[in-house]
């Protein structure tokens, strides 16, 4: 029993892994467990025994996602020294994170492309997806706040404001490269950021 378990697990992990490749590359609202069948050689009724509906499906691949990108992203930059080293190492793992070589490959970011996609989708699936991401904005804003508290960052500027140009530079670097094919957008990406970093050093 507990090995049927365990693959069931197994199984489950694997059929994420798949649908998140699709969502990024067709979109979320583009997946279904029909056409996830299909790509994975399971039946539609194997599917539902796991989601129960393409709205779950969707739901669940978000936050499976949200479980690769604090692995990738969130706790080993946290891991750097408070400061300007944690917030540039946040910013430079979420550039990896969407528009690395290898998550091209995979179709970029599945939360910048879902955002688009849902940002006028009202339902449970936008609802997942906006918590993830003022999870997300509030790392950010955390860890500026700690900046500020341990007298690396300017006290008087405001972190939401901060974020919002920190989350403007990712934008924009995923429009240039994803759309125009402007791979050295990073670099500028970059030097943005090291700007941006020299104006609210304190």
């Amino acid at each position: 029993m507990k090995n049927q378990i365990k693959k069931g697990k197994l199984t489950k992990q694997l059929i994420l892994d798949k649908a998140t490749e699709m969502a990024s590359k067709i979109g979320l609202q583009g997946l279904s467990i029909g056409q996830l069948a299909s790509a994975l050689e399971m039946s539609k009724s194997g599917l539902f025994a796991h989601f129960g509906s393409k709205e779950e499906l969707q739901i669940q691949v978000l936050r499976a996602a949200a479980t690769l990108f604090a692995e990738k992203v969130s706790r080993p930059a946290l891991k750097m020294p408070r400061g300007v080293p944690r917030f540039q190492a946040l910013f430079e793992f979420w550039l990896e994170w969407g528009l690395s070589d290898s998550q091209l490959a995979r179709g970029g970011c599945l939360f910048v492309a879902s955002a688009i996609e849902l940002d006028d989708q009202p339902g449970p699936v936008r609802e997942e997806l906006v918590r993830i991401q003022e999870e997300w904005i509030g790392v950010l804003e955390k860890t500026f706040v700690f900046g500020q508290e341990a007298g690396y960052f300017k006290p008087e500027l405001d972190p939401a404001t901060v974020v919002q140009e920190v989350y403007g530079l990712l934008l924009s670097a995923h429009f240039y490269v994803r759309l125009l094919g402007q791979k050295q957008a990073l670099q500028r990406a970059r030097n943005l950021f090291s700007d941006l970093a020299i104006r609210i050093q304190k």
